[in-house]
């Protein structure tokens, strides 16, 4: 069994010198991938195109696999299934042909096209219009237009021996991944920042992945599924590391310090010298984020601009003009949908006000509080992992948060004290109005140290606007033997 592997367009037109080191790199690749799979595969140079050959009988779970494989990679257009034979003749070359298009091509323009090498006492055009003709006969109702086919039915013959395309299968296109060096990806989990790892992949970037942890052990096996399945599906060619920052720590320093209305954007600038930090160790030139222009609110044009200038390398931004839906269209493409579907996106839940277009010197007013010693501990804590390893750990068991989702369920709960973990600057403009009693103000940044010194006997509800930041203390909190914790949606607000 062979397969003919057609280069991305882009790489047919570099220059001689550069079209040879892609395509020696490619090569690489393809052996990297299939080789677990297929160990005595060989990939022969064909010089417009790679040549799979596959040495023995593999089944057709093993066949499904390695096609799926290979249309994949980066670098390759389309994927070319070929069966090889002994030419006898027109007429039995014209039979196998038949077999295979008499009902693709019912309806439909074609043409035939032979490449002949060798010694023969015919001509490839002799040989093309024997086989249109019984393609016709096949298929009245087909026809031949040799200018504008919609088919374009191909053999080779070499000698005495017959290639005949069986199947055409579409490629990933790009370049192939590690001639454009090295980037790291801040990945989440969500929809966005995967498909934006994928994007660069498929341009030939070598993609490492970097994650600051606000959710606690679960929310890090997600991401940890999320990054395997990106790396696994389009980068396995190469060894990747994914980097694991306990940013806790940060969040509630920025929660504790920056005014609600800037702390997303604090949290991205955090985020963003942290992975300079870390490119700067690894020897990674680039940073890659899924911000989407106009997105969220750190996502307008003034606060990328802010975010920015705190990086010493170039963030690249592959979303950054496409719609939401786009970016979802992808990620389910790539596997990741469901992932995102369960996991909440922390970051835009830190301000309900959110700045979209703030001053330097608020930024800088803003952050001249914070302690940057929270910084230093949590890449002080950090983790590495190959990405290859990932999933060696089995998932810690998935707990739900129970929710208490209505007043009228909180007023019969009477083992319970709801705590409102707001910013006080949100509990002022909206206090927590409940069916009895005053909740406990507790912010979010104060609850990890308070919360062991409440009294164990009761059950402690969670309240904030979305749901989200009290999901993710309740599941922190739990990760410390904390189970008592559980949230509260009731939304109802005293009027001012």
């Amino acid at each position: 069994m062979r397969y003919r592997v057609k280069l991305f367009p882009e790489i047919t037109i570099k220059s001689r010198p550069v079209r040879k080191q892609m395509v020696r790199c490619l090569r690489t690749n393809l052996r990297n991938i299939l080789t677990p799979l297929v160990p005595d595969v060989r990939i022969a140079d064909c010089w417009d195109a790679l040549e799979v050959r596959i040495r023995h009988v593999i089944d057709d779970a093993t066949r499904a696999r390695l096609e799926a494989m290979l249309s994949r990679v980066p670098g390759v257009h389309e994927v070319l299934v070929i069966d090889v034979h002994t030419f006898v003749s027109f007429a039995d070359t014209a039979e196998r042909l038949v077999a295979l298009w008499q009902a693709p091509l019912a309806g439909r323009r074609f043409r035939v096209s032979v490449k002949r090498r060798g010694q023969h006492d015919f001509t490839s055009a002799d040989l093309e219009r024997y086989l249109g003709g019984a393609l016709l006969d096949a298929s009245p109702d087909a026809k031949v237009d040799l200018a504008h086919p919609e088919f374009n039915v191909t053999l080779e013959l070499q000698d005495q021996r017959l290639r005949l395309v069986t199947r055409r299968l579409p490629g990933l296109g790009g370049y192939p991944l590690g001639t454009q060096g090295q980037a790291l990806a801040l990945i989440s989990g969500g929809y966005d920042s995967p498909v934006a790892a994928w994007r660069l992949m498929r341009r030939g970037l070598k993609t490492h992945y970097l994650f600051f942890n606000l959710g606690g052990a679960e929310h890090e096996q997600a991401v940890r599924e999320v990054v395997h399945r990106v790396w696994q599906g389009y980068g396995a060619s190469h060894h990747a590391h994914f980097i694991s920052v306990p940013f806790d720590g940060v969040l509630d320093e920025i929660q504790r310090r920056v005014p609600p209305g800037l702390a997303g954007v604090v949290l991205k600038r955090m985020m963003l010298r942290a992975a300079n930090r870390v490119a700067a160790r690894a020897r990674i030139s680039a940073l890659v984020t899924g911000d989407a222009l106009a997105q969220v609110s750190s996502q307008s044009l003034v606060n990328l601009g802010l975010i920015d200038t705190v990086s010493e390398r170039p963030v690249l931004r592959p979303l950054i003009a496409d719609d939401k839906q786009t970016i979802i269209e992808d990620a389910r493409r790539i596997g990741t949908a469901a992932h995102a579907e369960r996991l909440p996106e922390y970051c835009g839940t830190l301000s309900k006000r959110p700045n979209t277009r703030p001053r330097p010197d608020q930024l800088d007013t803003a952050e001249a509080d914070v302690d940057m010693n929270v910084l230093d501990a949590a890449l002080e804590a950090s983790s590495q992992t190959r990405v290859d390893r990932l999933l060696d750990t089995p998932a810690p068991r998935t707990r739900d948060v129970p929710v208490i989702g209505s007043r009228e369920a909180l007023g019969e709960a009477e083992d319970v004290t709801v705590i409102d973990i707001r910013h006080p600057d949100e509990r002022d403009a909206a206090p927590l109005e409940l069916p009895r009693g005053e909740p406990l103000a507790i912010p979010f940044f104060e609850l990890g140290e308070r919360a062991p010194q409440l009294p164990p006997n009761r059950r402690y509800a969670l309240y904030c606007d979305q749901g989200i930041m009290s999901k993710m203390q309740a599941l922190r909190l739990a990760d410390q033997g904390l189970t008592n914790f559980v949230v509260y949606r009731g939304h109802h607000h005293a009027e001012h």
